[in-house]
């Protein structure tokens, strides 16, 4: 099957120029530094707005060290669909001042705001510039005939299709994996979840158990934490995606357990569990493998309560040279979406820049069955997308492996399907 398509709208080289100085007299202390005293909000329909701090120029030349970080929406296939009967329409609202409210009302500044129509090509395979130059602010009174300050932008497009996977079931359920096109669901993977409280043993594939240069990743991986491992803990949880042959092509395996801090009953950041992503070690040895990358997980204290996650990938060298691909935060309660985006520039396995995965991810104690979506560019064949939905399953199963151990996990999470808690 083909990727679905998908269109990546970039807003960057931002930048701000004031004709004369605004009413109101630029903070120069507060929530952003002196020399970028001014922010925008960005607007597409249908699409939270965005804020994106805005740098000075004072020439109508733009220069390098001026430009701004881009701002991107992702356009799936039903945006387009959406919008291909009418211009999407681009609003930049431009302010000075504070971010934020005091007692309800906005301390910013309005200094103006540009609004451009952007009709989005009937062709999804080229890239498209639709402006690239200054734009007079447009104050809030229309007509303005003396517009005073000036806005610097590039609009563009490019083509960003994304293979798109559903898993038929909660991953801890060892559920069929479809790949979706538009209406149209296939199967392509199975998976298979074990959860052997025998760590030792059972939690890796055999021959990266017995191999001696495993051994050493794996000293290298867990550390100290095995031998300070108690009575309470969560390990042993290993997931195998195999192809519709049967053969395996990808796994996620709990390399640390996951175990409370002392005196908690929660998994801090200092004593984080983690999971190793492995790939087959060549292709005519399916039952060799290869840590591709590991996953670091926790559960966040603070005003809200999340589960942090940190991914790195890993060289032909193992974790010596390992790079950070992903790191972030999202809500326990609410779940969130994770995400691998331009960060990665230049790796062998994951080369190029834009979108490179996407996963959806439930709450804690919600039914779970993530969409996992996967550039084009990062999949040469379907073993390349095992690894991503592997890594997504370990995502997944990580809100119950951080969870408070004052709780109990589900049947499917335990050896032989008895629940147990860690009061």
């Amino acid at each position: 099957m083909d990727p679905c398509p998908f269109v990546r709208l970039t807003i960057e080289s931002l930048s701000l120029k004031l004709l004369h100085s605004p009413t109101k007299p630029l903070p120069l202390s507060g929530v952003h530094p002196s020399t970028t005293p001014c922010f925008c909000k960005i607007r597409i329909q249908s699409f939270p707005s965005r804020i994106a701090l805005l740098p000075l120029s004072s020439s109508s030349s733009l220069s390098s060290q001026s430009q701004s970080q881009s701002t991107t929406f992702h356009l799936d296939s039903t945006a387009l669909l959406r919008l291909s009967a009418k211009p999407l329409t681009l609003s930049i609202s431009v302010y000075n001042g504070p971010m934020g409210r005091n007692c309800g009302v906005p301390t910013a500044n309005l200094l103006g705001r540009v609004v451009l129509p952007i009709q989005l090509p009937t062709s999804l395979s080229s890239s498209n510039t639709f402006h690239n130059g200054w734009f007079k602010l447009c104050g809030n009174r229309e007509p303005d005939p003396k517009p005073s300050h000036m806005l610097h932008l590039l609009v563009r497009s490019e083509p960003d299709p994304r293979f798109v996977f559903h898993f038929g079931g909660e991953p801890e359920c060892s559920p069929v994996i479809f790949q979706i096109q538009e209406n149209i669901k296939q199967p392509v993977f199975s998976c298979k979840f074990t959860a052997d409280r025998n760590y030792r043993s059972q939690s890796l594939p055999s021959d990266f158990r017995n191999n001696n240069n495993s051994s050493r990743w794996r000293k290298s991986l867990r550390g100290d934490r095995e031998q300070s491992v108690q009575g309470n803990e969560r390990k042993g949880w290993m997931i195998v995606i195999h192809d519709l042959s049967g053969s395996p092509v990808a796994a996620a395996s709990m390399i640390t357990p996951f175990v409370p801090s002392p005196g908690s009953n929660r998994v801090s950041r200092s004593n984080a569990g983690a999971w190793l992503i492995l790939r087959p070690n060549g292709a005519s040895t399916v039952s060799s493998w290869k840590p591709w990358g590991r996953l670091e997980a926790w559960r966040e204290r603070g005003s809200i309560d999340g589960l942090g996650y940190k991914v790195e990938l890993f060289s032909d060298n193992g974790p010596v040279n390992a790079i950070t691909i992903a790191e972030g935060t999202m809500s326990v309660k609410k779940g969130g979406k994770f995400c691998i985006d331009s960060a990665i520039l230049g790796s062998k396995w994951l080369p190029g820049e834009g979108f490179v995965m996407g996963s959806t991810v439930s709450g804690e104690g919600k039914v779970s069955k993530p969409v996992v979506q996967v550039g084009a560019r990062h999949v040469t064949c379907m073993p390349d997308a095992a690894l991503f939905i592997a890594l997504s399953a370990a995502i997944d199963l990580s809100m119950d492996a951080c969870m408070l151990f004052s709780h109990k996990l589900r049947k499917e999470l335990c050896p032989d399907h008895q629940q147990y808690s860690f009061s």
